[in-house]
């Protein structure tokens, strides 16, 4: 497997679709290269801030560092749009 191979089956590792033997293939080749390592760690992070993205106001947690001011000022004007 070379590098533009490996990026053809990214989707069907991370979801476990890949069949056995080009899953070995496909990880025969992560352990060998390293910028196919940086690469899946890039995708997946990508991932990662996509689904964060769609979370909803009321489904993630807010950082410690947000100043409370900040979270009354944005439900104050929430409530007045409604």
């Amino acid at each position: 497997m070379n590098c533009r191979e490996f990026t053809e089956f990214l989707d069907e590792y991370l979801s476990g679709n890949l069949p056995a033997d080009e899953l070995a293939e496909f990880e025969s080749h992560l352990a060998e290269c390293p910028t196919c390592v940086a690469y899946l760690d890039s995708y997946q992070k990508t991932i990662a801030l996509e689904k964060a993205a769609f979370v909803g106001p009321d489904d993630a947690p807010l950082p410690a560092e947000v100043p409370e001011e900040l979270v009354q000022a944005i439900l104050r004007a929430r409530a007045r749009r409604s």
